[in-house]
């Protein structure tokens, strides 16, 4: 295979480039792994480690939290030393390895392999989105649609280990499902090693050409060191959820100054345009907070409110929570690609900040469907799966109007030396949203290791419905100041 320019890669014709086929394999097998972890998380840690359920959505928070706060360093190291291409391999043979650890012994090991997996993604994920984003020329109206095809992928896998790993821990063994993550993610990476040529220029080392050799191995080497040296201090954090809170109230802060610092090189309007982002950013705190109740409390509402039924069928309600959603994005996401294009097309696409409104306004409908579920409810606080399901459908078009878009501003809106900054900012603006959705979640927990399971239904119920008005007013924000935001991203749409 010969290696392509930049400018071959993005003058393809049609609507998608191939490499965005090769990136969407590789992403398919990371996000098995990651939402099979995540959909496994309170389940297992409630069932196999005994925690109570207040507890397992503040522990299932701080997990996730650190997962997508690593990705603003995997985003740095990326940009600075590694290169994306380096650092996505890197981050691979991390979580490789955490799987396997957790398979040895899963309770006596289950931290130490989450920490693995914690690093590993923070090294992945965000820089296959900034690869994803460098196949277009600037201001490549397609871009969002080729967002919403990797979308796609990334749901594949998602659906696949939402629906795979909770049910093999469940139904078979727990080890098995962790191992799962190891075997699975060596598919990805072969898959990655692969097609790695036809990325051409894309994803390499940062570092200036005329670096001395030995200097450059320093710089790498000592990456890789330092981010197994930092373990220990990542598991003190992760099985203390008071380290946690600490380490959210600083991370934050001084990520907002280390990108005024990289700030005073760009020229107003580049600065204009990272102040856009910063609004996505900050928004989209509270979408996923809202959203990635899908691992934590909804995962306990469906091991104990839910009928093992759906439409007639037999069904793990854990699978249909971590799978349903998936399988919408897999129905509707390319759709909804297309749907932009032909609107793009005929000059009447709503802007990106109007997207993020609608999406707001979806998951505020959703929640309000799993309010409902309490009227569906039986004597002993189990309710209808069909009405859960169909939450999870209206969701899903909150979630595709958000994310995919989500990932195409971050690349739309930042200069090129500071892509994998702005993706990790993005995803450790997830890490905000996963750590309140630990919090929210354990606060409608019951306090009571006596209630009843209706007990239990009343008062997750009643706390959707407060997500679900809150969605909504934060919907009808965004489209009042579009306007002004559009402003600020100086004719990026």
């Amino acid at each position: 295979m010969n290696t392509p320019t930049l400018r071959e890669i993005r003058d393809f014709k049609g609507t998608y480039p191939k490499q965005l086929i090769y990136l969407f394999g590789t992403e398919m097998w990371e996000r098995f792994c990651f939402y099979g972890l995540r959909g496994m998380l309170t389940v297992f840690m409630v069932t196999q480690l005994g925690l109570e359920d207040k507890a397992a959505n503040l522990q299932y928070g701080a997990i996730q939290a650190f997962v997508y706060a690593f990705t603003f360093l995997g985003g740095v190291f990326a940009d600075k030393i590694l290169g994306f291409q380096k650092s996505l391999f890197w981050g691979a043979t991390l979580m490789i390895l955490g799987g396997f650890i957790i398979a040895l012994a899963p309770t006596q090991f289950f931290y130490i392999g989450i920490c693995f997996n914690i690093i590993g993604t923070g090294f992945f994920k965000p820089n296959i989105s900034t690869m994803v984003g460098q196949l277009y020329h600037e201001g490549d109206h397609r871009r969002d649609a080729g967002f919403s095809l990797f979308y796609m992928g990334i749901n594949v896998g998602g659906l696949l280990g939402g629906l795979l790993m909770v049910w093999v821990g469940m139904e078979y063994s727990w080890r098995l499902a962790f191992a799962l993550v190891g075997v699975v993610m060596i598919l990805g990476l072969l898959n990655f090693l692969w097609r790695r040529r036809s990325l051409g220029p894309i994803g390499l080392s940062p570092l200036h050409p005329d670096m001395p050799v030995n200097r450059r191995k320093f710089y790498e080497w000592g990456t890789y060191v330092g981010s197994l040296l930092v373990m220990p201090l990542v598991l003190l954090m992760v099985t203390n959820t008071a380290y946690t809170d600490l380490f959210m109230y600083i991370v934050g802060p001084l990520t907002l100054i280390y990108l005024a610092w990289e700030m005073r090189g760009f020229s107003r309007t580049e600065n204009l345009r990272l102040g856009a982002a910063l609004i996505f950013i900050f928004f989209s705190i509270f979408f996923w907070a809202f959203f990635e109740q899908s691992g934590g409390s909804l995962s306990l509402f469906a091991l104990n409110n839910l009928r093992p039924t759906l439409f007639g069928f037999k069904v793990n309600p854990n699978s249909v929570n971590n799978g349903a959603n998936s399988l919408f994005v897999i129905m509707f996401s390319a759709l909804v690609g297309l749907l932009w294009l032909w609107l793009s097309k005929r000059k009447i696409e709503p802007n990106s900040v109007v997207k993020f409104g609608l999406g707001f306004l979806f998951l505020g409908g959703g929640f309000y469907i799993l309010k409902s579920t309490l009227g569906f409810a039986d004597a002993k606080g189990v309710t209808s799966t069909e009405v859960f399901t169909l939450a999870w459908f209206v969701i899903t078009f909150g979630e595709l109007c958000i994310s995919p878009i989500g990932l195409s501003l971050m690349t739309k809106l930042s200069p090129t030396r500071i892509q994998g900054l702005m993706m990790g900012m993005w995803f450790l603006a997830s890490a905000y949203g996963q750590y309140a959705a630990g919090l929210l979640g354990a606060g409608m927990s019951s306090d009571d290791p006596n209630a009843t399971n209706y007990q239990k239904l009343e008062l997750y119920t009643n706390g959707y419905g407060q997500l679900g008005l809150y969605a909504l007013i934060a919907g009808v924000v965004l489209i009042v100041i579009s306007p002004g935001v559009r402003r600020l991203m100086r004719g990026v749409h």
